[in-house]
């Protein structure tokens, strides 16, 4: 029985990959829209507040927090969705959490996320002699 929901779950996995982001990243998240008879890409911009494995690759999802007009909007994307065409990565975040939950309770400038500078941050924090 195992076998069967393993093989069903592989033909819905996606063939590539979506990018390289984690929790604390500002994404630029690109979707097909349907309307009408007509498709078209939508772009939906945040920061990635958490990450979910599921009971199994298929039900792999992640979350996306933004504001808007003083009011916060998140939402919720299959990473194995066909209709997510790819996740573009703005900015690395810094964060010391798996999940940034205490976003939601946070206003103004107090949402954002420090700025991950990679080896240049290391180097200016400890000065070579």
């Amino acid at each position: 029985m195992s076998k069967l929901l393993d093989l069903v779950a592989k033909n819905s996995l996606r063939k590539e990959s979506l990018g390289d982001f984690d929790v604390g990243d500002t994404v630029n998240v690109h979707t097909r829209i349907k309307e009408g008879d007509k498709e078209r890409v939508q772009v939906f911009n945040g920061t990635v507040i958490a990450r979910f494995r599921g009971h199994g690759a298929v039900n792999a999802t992640f979350v996306v927090r933004r504001v808007v007009s003083g009011e916060g909007v998140e939402r919720i994307f299959p990473v194995h969705s066909p209709r997510i065409t790819r996740v573009e990565v703005i900015r690395q975040g810094q964060v010391r959490r798996a999940k940034l939950y205490y976003l939601r309770d946070r206003v103004g400038k107090s949402t954002k996320v420090k700025e991950y500078l990679g080896e240049a941050e290391a180097e200016t924090a400890a000065p070579a002699k």
